[in-house]
């Protein structure tokens, strides 16, 4: 690559499982041009969150992509993201380029502020009603000082009054349509010449899963395939039964229930992917497709009825694994990648391949490389966190997940022959070494991520590292 590229899209969607693109192995749902990016580039297969510090996973996993921080070198849980943390949209203000944001920011109004020089139809918050999104105008001053009283649920007098960041709203507009047509609206009126990086933060397909009704049609809750996995309840409780995900379906989970809420999910994807292909046509249109970065890729993972569970507060690969594609000038097509990768290795890696610094402050790991070679490796595992209640390793083959919470419980898998995570391998005879091999590299990720100066405090390791060495 002789000229670094001009322009960069990155487009961050919300509740994306990593298998809810039809050309990553999921023949249900209809993503045409979500394939044909996978067609325009390389998808990595691998590519996974290191979990969360909150039941709002969403928010420190936003604050890793724009920092480059591991888990925990962020501020508190990524509410708000310090000035010494440089943001990506930072980079490339820096650098020169048109920095546009539209859509979910989850990581306070100053760093929106420092790291973009325009934007519009901006939401400073975690989920909202889709037909009704409260948005705000760009702010150069950061102070987005215009704030609204809100009641969740007007049915109940005893709510607590929500006061959220807001300029506007737009009525009957759907988040994903809205937020394409903001993004469209700036590059059609953009100077030209100038170099633009665009961060469109999609609120779908999160909950609640309202779509327009063509695309719901197109799935018939009763000719929805139930997950190998489905259960009506996890095999046993780690404390989280009560958070908001889970209870959007009773207990015990029932079959058409689920089947309903896959089937919305998958509507909510298809819309989504619909509103892409907007973007993909204009840019190409321009002239410009072919010459600019694209970068999709979701915020975490969601269960849907896979163990029992609905939400992301787990450490199953449908939660913790997420899509990550890439396309544009000096990145291979049609390539599938299946080294690992974190969400938060995004940021050297744009930086790498449009030849800007890497801030001192960024600690992920540029996978640029990958591009030219699909051996080459930046982790060989994966560490993943859940509060104070979950810590898992993963390396090329098993997986092992400790509960810490209201139950003691291991949990080792052989995800080469058991993919669907359904067979306990945890104290069954010629895995001793495995598990040993696991906790070592397990507790070797809390010692460099500084992982007991946080939830974790020294009375859990103590108790922990006693029971490891007893078994």
């Amino acid at each position: 690559m002789n000229q670094p590229p001009k322009n960069v899209l990155f487009i961050l969607t919300d509740d994306q499982r990593y298998d809810a693109i039809h050309a990553l192995g999921n023949p249900a749902i209809h993503t045409p041009n979500m394939d044909r990016l996978v067609e325009m580039g390389t998808a990595f297969t691998n590519a996974h969150i290191p979990g969360g510090t909150s039941g709002a996973i969403c928010m420190p996993s936003r604050a890793m992509i724009n920092t480059g921080r591991t888990l925990f070198s962020l501020e508190g849980e990524g509410q708000d993201i310090p000035p010494e943390h440089t943001t990506l949209a930072e980079v490339f203000t820096q650098a020169g380029y048109t920095t546009f944001g539209t859509g979910k920011w989850h990581n306070g109004t100053p760093s929106f502020a420092r790291g973009f020089n325009c934007g519009d139809n901006i939401f400073f918050g975690g989920m909202w009603d889709h037909w009704n999104v409260p948005v705000c105008y760009f702010d150069p001053t950061g102070e987005y000082d215009n704030v609204i009283n809100f009641t969740a649920n007007f049915q109940r007098t005893n709510d607590d009054i929500i006061r959220i960041h807001c300029d506007t709203f737009n009525p009957g507009v759907h988040s994903s349509e809205l937020l394409t047509t903001t993004t469209l609206d700036f590059l059609r009126d953009r100077k030209s010449g100038e170099p633009w990086y665009v961060y469109l933060s999609y609120l779908a397909p999160h909950d609640p899963r309202t779509m327009p009704k063509r695309f719901l049609d197109m799935y018939p809750p009763e000719e929805i395939e139930l997950p190998e996995n489905f259960a009506p309840e996890h095999a046993f409780d780690f404390g989280i039964s009560e958070i908001r995900d889970e209870l959007l379906v009773g207990y015990p989970r029932k079959e058409d229930e689920v089947r309903k809420e896959i089937a919305e999910y998958y509507a909510m994807v298809t819309h989504l992917d619909d509103e892409l292909g907007r973007l993909l046509d204009y840019l190409e249109a321009r002239g410009e497709l072919e010459d600019t970065i694209i970068l999709l890729a979701g915020d975490n993972g969601l269960a849907v009825g896979n163990h029992g569970l609905m939400g992301k507060q787990n450490h199953y690969d449908h939660s913790v694994r997420v899509p990550l594609v890439m396309a544009g000038p000096g990145i291979p097509r049609g390539r599938k990648n299946n080294q690992f990768v974190y969400l938060l290795d995004i940021f050297p890696t744009l930086c790498e391949l449009t030849g800007l610094p890497v801030p001192a402050s960024v600690e992920g790991k540029s996978f640029a490389p990958m591009f030219n070679d699909s051996s080459y490796a930046i982790r060989d595992d994966l560490y993943f966190v859940y509060n104070n209640m979950l810590r898992s390793v993963k390396d090329g083959r098993y997986k092992l997940i400790e509960y810490r919470c209201t139950t003691t419980m291991t949990q080792l898998f052989d995800l080469q022959n058991d993919p669907q995570e359904m067979h306990n391998l945890y104290g069954a005879p010629g895995y001793e070494d495995v598990y040993r091999r696991l906790t070592e590299r397990l507790l070797a990720y809390r010692e460099s991520w500084q992982d007991e100066a946080h939830y974790f405090g020294r009375e859990f390791w103590s108790a922990y590292d006693k029971s490891a060495a007893q078994r």
